[in-house]
């Protein structure tokens, strides 16, 4: 009889960890596409005074293990723009530029994707 105990506990061993690896690469793929989705809103929103800016957006992994992935969305070389065109600044001769809220939306957008992706991906 206890052979059978620990045939079952094997098996569901087994179900447990092959389970463990479809989420992980869901979860994955959900993130990537997430990511992209970040990337081409924020870059469809962006001002466009010389489309450079808009141009600058990236997805970068910054670190993948067997369970999970993390990507960062960025303006390449433009960084210094980021905070100043999603949040406005002051002018040199005083008053201020409004802010043109592109990154944010972006993000929240991304979020949502995120959630129904995995969703999806752990129900079917």
């Amino acid at each position: 009889m206890n052979t059978n105990v620990n045939d079952m506990a094997d098996a569901i061993m087994k179900g447990l960890m092959e389970y463990a690896d479809i989420s992980a690469e869901t979860v994955k793929s959900a993130v990537k596409k997430a990511g992209n989705t970040v990337k081409k809103e924020a870059s469809a929103n962006a001002p466009k005074k010389s489309g450079k800016y808009k141009k600058s957006f990236t997805v970068t992994k910054q670190k993948e293990t067997a369970e999970s992935l993390t990507v960062v969305v960025h303006s390449k070389n433009r960084y210094q723009l980021t905070h100043l065109l999603e949040k406005g600044h002051a002018k040199r001769g005083g008053g201020r530029v409004e802010g043109i809220p592109h990154i944010g939306p972006a993000e929240e957008k991304g979020i949502r994707q995120l959630a129904g992706e995995i969703e999806r991906g752990l129900s079917g």
